[in-house]
């Protein structure tokens, strides 16, 4: 079984760190910063051997140079993200494209281009442990601003998600959570499962707990961006989240 770490880093940041006990492997996905990440995998014992990227953001790769200059000291680390990108992310050494995969142990992660956030941009599924990590695409009830895309490439995203089985686990970068609900409400006031979700999160976050992962069932049920029926209401409701 894999073990997933959720540290909050930043002012919203999630970097998460994926750890498979039979081979004493262990992945960090999308590091911000270095410290609270190295300092997470030291009071587990483990020692970080590779560094998954989703996409160029600073956000998501500031940790990368000094996690892999402190992983010198236990055989190094292997940064692996999406070759379309490789201009922006200079610490890269394995660069992956749409079919690739990595793995962790005998766990094995499929790459899947997934631009619009950022032109270049990947998510990572294990589908035999159904986990997905997304990035800045997917968010609980949201999608990612629309930077280097386009709706029609989101669009793409949101139907490709969807296409996975309910239980799949979904890993984002973000806790935009009660944002995105407050305004998916605004798009779909009726939808009973957005209203049960929306209580369940608000007591979460007066709690100072954190409102993902969520699940492909899920957001089926409450993500009003992968509901749009279209590409034209995909847009209309991203612009109007943007302005919101």
């Amino acid at each position: 079984m894999l073990e997933v770490v959720c540290i909050p880093v930043l002012n919203d940041n999630y970097v998460w760190l994926l750890h498979d006990d039979a081979s004493g492997q262990t992945v960090a996905v999308d590091p911000a910063v270095a410290e609270p990440v190295l300092e997470a995998a030291r009071l587990r014992g483990w020692t970080i051997g590779q560094i998954w990227n989703t996409h160029w953001h600073g956000d998501h790769v500031g940790g990368n140079a000094a996690i892999k200059a402190a992983a010198e000291a236990w055989g190094g680390c292997i940064i692996t993200g999406p070759a379309a990108e490789a201009e922006k992310i200079g610490t890269l050494d394995r660069l992956v494209r749409e079919g690739d995969s990595v793995r962790i142990g005998d766990h094995q992660a499929v790459v899947m281009e997934v631009p619009a956030h950022t032109a270049g941009h990947v998510a990572y599924h294990l589908a035999q442990d159904h986990v997905l990590f997304v990035g800045d695409t997917l968010f609980a009830m949201g999608c990612g601003r629309l930077f280097e895309g386009t709706a029609a490439q989101m669009f793409a995203n949101m139907q490709r998600f969807a296409a996975l089985p309910d239980d799949t686990a979904v890993y984002c970068a973000h806790e935009y959570t009660q944002s995105n609900g407050r305004f998916a409400l605004t798009v779909e006031p009726d939808n009973a499962a957005l209203q049960t979700r929306m209580a369940e999160v608000d007591a979460a976050r007066a709690r100072g707990e954190a409102t993902v992962p969520t699940s492909i069932g899920r957001e089926r049920a409450t993500n009003v961006f992968m509901r749009a029926r279209d590409v034209v209401q995909l847009a209309d409701r991203r612009a109007a989240k943007d302005a919101a």
